[in-house]
């Protein structure tokens, strides 16, 4: 019987400078394809510098297994362009790709591109976005759709995905809305790391960043070396806050501090607009043992955030080794 693993997806640290973004990407997903990761994640909206399927395409033909996580947003799509482009990239690499459902980008941006719906009805979208698509993957004939926001008449993507490179979907909305569409689609729910590491993990999907050491003071004090408080980013994080209506944004920011807690959640690197998730610190046993009870309480995916160096990452990868989930 093969023991579970943990399927992680790198994703690099917020990254400002576009001079750098390529690079920095690259990086990255060279190193998580010969290291075992399952691919990388791919980031959508109005300020990412190069289209995430673009992006997709490059690392795979530069990449010997890699499967990205790509962001899709249904304000900048159709679900069969979006179906097209998944069918391309398997026909390309004999790869399957990962899809995260999104509908979040800032308040303005959707502004900008005429998108006037609800919160809640952009997650109806999203779920007729998702079953759209599959249809149009999975079926050898002609599909026929009816909802509130997508329409199809005898629409066929040829040829039909072979079931071993369906693409898997994953949600990462933390709203009401977002969990009922997770629920009713099937798809993967992701969460944020939980302050509490152990009660408030309700998902298989989780995203945080991890900064590890063979000790845990070392790790402590490395942690607060690279990430430093600055009362500028943390304006800027304040001035973003009042561009969007993203509910897991809300969550970590409401009456958090920076403060690195004993347990090693850490929420300093998101307050200051140099990640988007929270950080778990600590030494490689400590994160290697929280990881293996995590997957004992039913996670199997995780959106890993990693600063886009090969010593921190080779530090990552001996905390994930250390779980045996890896």
């Amino acid at each position: 019987m093969t023991s579970p693993r943990l399927r992680v997806f790198p994703a690099i640290s917020r990254n400002r400078d576009p001079q750098k973004y390529i690079g920095e990407l690259m990086r990255v997903a060279r190193f998580a394809d010969r290291n075992g990761f399952e691919g990388i994640l791919l980031f959508e909206g109005n300020d990412v510098f190069v289209e995430p399927w673009a992006m997709a395409q490059h690392i795979m033909a530069e990449t010997t297994r890699s499967s990205p996580l790509i962001a899709v947003n249904p304000v900048y799509m159709h679900p069969f362009t979006a179906a097209k482009f998944v069918s391309s990239l398997a026909q390309l690499h004999g790869r399957k790709v990962y899809l995260n459902m999104i509908t979040g980008t800032a308040v303005s941006d959707l502004q900008g591109l005429g998108d006037d719906q609800s919160h809640a009805d952009r997650y109806i979208r999203l779920g007729e976005f998702v079953e759209l698509m599959r249809q149009l993957l999975a079926s050898p004939r002609p599909v026929n759709f009816e909802g509130s926001f997508y329409r199809a008449h005898h629409l066929q993507l040829r040829p039909h995905l072979p079931a071993e490179l369906m693409p898997e979907f994953l949600i990462a909305g933390q709203s009401e809305a977002a969990q009922h569409v997770a629920k009713e689609t099937g798809c993967i729910k992701m969460q944020m790391l939980p302050p509490d590491l152990d009660r408030g993990l309700h998902s298989p999907g989780m995203n945080f960043g991890i900064f590890a050491r063979e000790g845990r003071e070392e790790a402590r004090q490395a942690a607060k070396l690279r990430f430093r408080d600055n009362p500028d980013d943390r304006e800027l994080l304040a001035l973003t806050m009042e561009n969007t209506d993203s509910v897991w944004k809300r969550h970590l920011y409401a009456g958090q501090s920076g403060d690195l807690a004993d347990n090693g959640y850490w929420l300093l690197p998101f307050l200051t607009f140099q990640a988007d998730c929270p950080y778990l610190v600590g030494s490689y046993e400590e994160i290697g043992a929280k990881l293996k009870d995590f997957a004992a309480k039913g996670l199997t995916t995780v959106m890993l955030d990693m600063v886009a160096d090969e010593a921190e990452m080779q530090h990552v990868c001996r905390a994930l080794a250390a779980s045996g989930m890896f």
